[in-house]
């Protein structure tokens, strides 16, 4: 794959490589994270150094399907040791579902010195690069939050609804069966509780995973992304543009995709997705 800075990226710097971050492990303005949909991962082997995320425990609220609070997160970069001024670079399994999921509930707070590693587990691995089941002593910091700001990059129900009814711009980044309706989940996946099939009225087809490289899990080039959501699919980047899955993950990645890599006006993540939108009473859906 091309260096990240000849791929014409708008925003490149958002990206950095296993290079990067190898030659970056004993830096102390740089905080690696892990965070896995296999949350037991972390401890069969790490990237020396890193701290890990849980986005179930970490992440979400335990009471409300929402996030946590600023208080939350502060005591989770306390744990985790990092500054509001220190650069941290996400990665995980999943050609980093969840990595872009974690630096996606980071920007609702603010931490805008963010990384993902292109490539995540898949392509450290494969590179056979370090791993360690020793767990970092990085010393607790003192972090103050944000207050969190959903509103640039994240959008609720009544919101998409709205957007539906005005003809807006929707990604729906699931499989093709999911979107047809002919399945309620991922394939080797649990129902995750939907009780209906289909997609969001007016929206586009756009698998998340045509996005990377199967190879090694690294985004292909501006130019070949120009043209899956652009010259293929006709998204127009001046528009708004709302992206779902089933509850947020995969649509995390082409949030980032589309708002970082295409540098898209306004793209937000809708986070209740389709198990919620399945669920709902009374609002339209489309199958095929």
């Amino acid at each position: 794959m091309s260096d990240i800075s000849a791929r014409g990226y708008a925003h490149p710097e958002v990206l950095v490589s296993t290079d990067w971050v190898a030659g970056h492990l004993e830096d102390a303005g740089v905080r690696l994270v892990e965070s896995n949909e296999d949350t037991l991962l972390y401890a069969s082997g790490h990237v020396p150094g890193a701290v890990h995320v849980d986005w179930t425990s970490d992440l979400n609220d335990q009471i409300r399907r929402d996030y946590v609070t600023a208080a939350d997160f502060e005591r989770l970069m306390s744990r985790c040791a990092i500054t509001p001024k220190m650069t941290v670079v996400f990665y995980g399994d999943k050609n980093n579902w969840w990595a872009c999921y974690a630096f996606w509930v980071f920007q609702l707070f603010g931490h805008t010195n963010a990384r993902v590693m292109d490539g995540g587990r898949v392509k450290w691995e494969k590179e056979g690069r370090p791993l360690t089941r020793e767990n970092p002593s990085h010393p607790p910091s003192s972090y103050k939050a944000h207050p969190r700001d959903d509103a640039p990059h994240r959008v609720f129900r009544d919101q998409v609804l709205a957007h539906v009814r005005a003809g807006g711009q929707l990604v729906d980044v699931r499989s093709p069966e999911e979107y047809s309706g002919a399945r309620l989940h991922m394939p080797d996946y649990p129902n995750e509780g939907a009780l209906r099939g289909g997609h969001i009225p007016g929206a586009k087809s756009i698998p998340w995973a045509r996005a990377i490289n199967p190879d090694d899990g690294t985004f292909r080039t501006a130019a070949e992304l120009r043209k899956l959501y652009v010259e293929e699919n006709g998204l127009d980047p001046a528009r708004e543009i709302v992206a779902y899955c089933r509850i947020g993950e995969r649509s995390s990645h082409s949030w980032f995709a589309l708002k970082y890599l295409l540098g898209f006006a306004q793209v937000r993540n809708y986070d209740g997705s389709w198990t919620e939108w399945g669920n709902l009473v009374g609002v339209p859906i489309e199958k095929g």
